[in-house]
């Protein structure tokens, strides 16, 4: 499985329905916000021009956007990562990895050359940066100094810098939204992950008109669905759900955290959405595990590593542990 969450895959390969499953193999919050009730029209009508303004609005209070960023929305930070390629001439870019497969992929298949480095600053011959902060899998953290230098020296020759932040939501020190609007500065960001509605398909790009509004023309009207724009805007307004949710998360990581150490397992990185472990044979820990009905995330670039997402709750709590005990 390339990807996380796929359950189909996961029934496919192991013959477990597919509803079976406690699902680990991503970093989604797996209590997710109430989705509430609303007018049902939204799912009759074309999405208006007035719902996609208040729910800028209101990713630009919770994202603490600089006043100068230009912002827009997608169906999905996915959505964003296969557009970005398409949106610049033929160019060298250099990947910070291991990270998330897509950034290669899909500037790969747009015609770009791509090197993946392992540590920044980036060589001088390099067009656009592409970083996560913080990274999946191993939650590594970049400055936030030392990443609006590197892309103050990618904007003098023309280039970008593109800081996926996909991640950051329990984790807002580190964003760059307050310089968001700088030249050649693009920042990703995911609603799915952080508010538990990977589903909603819901994902943002800020950064400076010139390089915001041709993503914007890009993807073109009607991307993003009216439920999804009156679903995300009340969510992000909910100032008093997403205190509790990062402290609720904080919790989970430092009790799942507890458990991989009291299996034998070694935590060595991760967010407040996901844990990475070493294990000597991690491939035969993912596949023991499936065979209990666990899905976790295995890599093919590393045998020893594998990822956790977080349980909901006890029953999940127990059941995990239960699986690592077998």
């Amino acid at each position: 499985m390339n990807h996380g969450g796929d359950l189909a895959a996961a029934e496919a390969r192991f013959g477990r329905p597919a509803e079976q499953w406690l699902d680990l193999s991503t970093g989604i919050n797996p209590n997710a916000y109430p989705v509430p009730s609303i007018d049902p029209a939204l799912f009759q009508s074309l999405p208006q021009a007035t719902g996609e303004a208040k729910l800028l609005a209101a990713a630009a209070a919770y994202f603490r956007a600089a006043p100068e960023a230009a912002l827009t929305a997608a169906p999905g930070t996915q959505a964003l990562i296969q557009w970005l390629p398409r949106l610049r001439a033929e160019s060298r870019i250099g990947v910070l990895g291991p990270t998330y497969g897509e950034h290669e992929i899909c500037w790969r298949a747009a015609g770009h050359t791509v090197e993946i480095l392992t540590e920044l600053p980036v060589h001088p011959a390099v067009d656009v940066c592409v970083v996560v902060n913080p990274n999946s899998p191993d939650g590594r953290r970049h400055d936030a100094e030392a990443l609006q230098s590197l892309a103050r020296q990618l904007a003098e020759k023309g280039g970008w810098l593109v800081v996926d932040e996909s991640f950051a939501d329990p984790h807002p020190e580190l964003s760059l939204t307050g310089s968001a609007g700088a030249d050649g500065l693009i920042l990703l960001r995911s609603f799915g992950k952080f508010f538990g509605l990977a589903g909603l398909r819901l994902g943002f790009a800020m950064g400076d008109t010139s390089i915001v509004e041709p993503i914007r023309g890009a993807i073109g009207p009607w991307a993003v669905s009216g439920p999804a724009m009156e679903i995300g805007g009340r969510a992000m307004r909910d100032s008093e759900w997403i205190a509790a949710t990062r402290a609720t998360l904080r919790a989970l990581a430092e009790r799942l955290d507890r458990m991989l150490t009291d299996h034998g397992l070694a935590v060595i990185g991760g967010t407040d959405l996901f844990r990475l472990v070493e294990h000597a044979d991690a491939k035969d820990l993912f596949r023991r595990l499936a065979e209990r009905g666990i899905l976790t995330r295995a890599f093919d670039f590393r045998d020893d590593w594998l990822r956790f997402g977080f349980p909901g709750g006890d029953a999940d709590f127990e059941r995990l542990d239960a699986g690592l005990s077998a």
